[in-house]
């Protein structure tokens, strides 16, 4: 999940930390024309900064998306420190936040790339994460165009004393990929994504964020491509799976404050991750 150290790491749960950080989701649908991508990335960057986000999160395939898949991911896939992701650096910097976001990033395969998320603020990249488990299945095949992530330990940032982890999308089919950002100290979970429309799946959609916000006793915020192509519904989920925040099928920006003593108040009464017997293992 990216060999990158969390930042400020070891702080407890509240001790001498704010008590909240202020996370936006930012829903809109990317398309294969990079330039108007990051032009409205900007303006929603500009309004969640206007409404007080600290964080901004976005969806999956921010940089660049075209369905079907086809060639021309390979064309505009871009490195890690590549032109997308210097604009953002340039966009935190402006509006002093954090920003996450979907990137076709270049792979090792020449003939595949990379779907990557990158957390950058105004110094360049402070996480990234390569998704883990690639969306074969529901007719569609991922894998015929990117390569999966590889199995490395959790990576985590800080932002105003408040521990971040991403995930991506079909990820939240795996509870195991949760539970290992809680291992690693996470407070909220980031979630990038281009959650396909079809049969219940704007059901399985919210369940399974409020689902993996709940087992884990932390805040879920996940930002998904509006309809046709998406479900919409970008959302913040609080510990105990109250939705706090939430777009409906529009191009928006929802917010949400984040606060550290409602996940310690929820551990005391549910102290689910201290109960538990069983740990995650990797598969090979």
């Amino acid at each position: 999940m990216g060999g990158h150290p969390g930042r400020s790491a070891g702080a407890a749960l509240g001790e001498g930390l704010p008590v909240s950080v202020a996370v936006a989701v930012a829903q809109f649908a990317p398309t294969a024309d990079a330039d108007a991508n990051l032009a409205l990335i900007e303006g929603l960057v500009a309004t969640a900064s206007g409404r007080g986000a600290r964080v901004v999160v976005f969806p999956e395939y921010s940089s660049y998306f075209v369905d079907p898949f086809d060639a021309s991911l390979v064309e505009h896939a871009q490195p890690v420190d590549g032109p997308f992701t210097r604009a953002l650096a340039e966009f935190a910097s402006t509006f002093a936040v954090t920003i996450v976001a979907g990137l076709v990033e270049r792979a090792a395969d020449p003939r595949r790339v990379r779907n990557a998320v990158i957390a950058v603020d105004a110094t360049g990249v402070i996480g990234r994460y390569r998704k883990l488990h690639l969306y074969d299945a529901f007719g569609q095949r991922e894998s015929d165009w990117v390569e999966p992530g590889e199995l490395t330990e959790p990576e985590t940032f800080d932002v105003d004393g408040f521990r971040f982890a991403l995930m991506t999308c079909y990820d939240l089919r795996f509870p195991e990929v949760g539970r290992l950002l809680a291992d690693a100290g996470a407070h909220a979970i980031l979630v990038p994504a281009e959650w396909v429309r079809g049969p219940l799946k704007e059901h399985h959609w919210r369940t399974l964020v409020h689902a993996r916000a709940i087992e884990n006793t932390l805040f879920v915020a996940a930002a998904d491509h509006p309809p046709p192509l998406g479900v919409g519904n970008s959302m913040i989920v609080d510990p105990q799976g109250v939705e706090i925040a939430a777009v409906g099928t529009a191009t928006d920006v929802a917010v949400a404050h984040l606060d550290l003593d409602a996940i310690e108040r929820v551990r005391r009464v549910n102290p689910a991750l201290k109960l538990r017997r069983l740990r995650v293992v990797p598969r090979a």
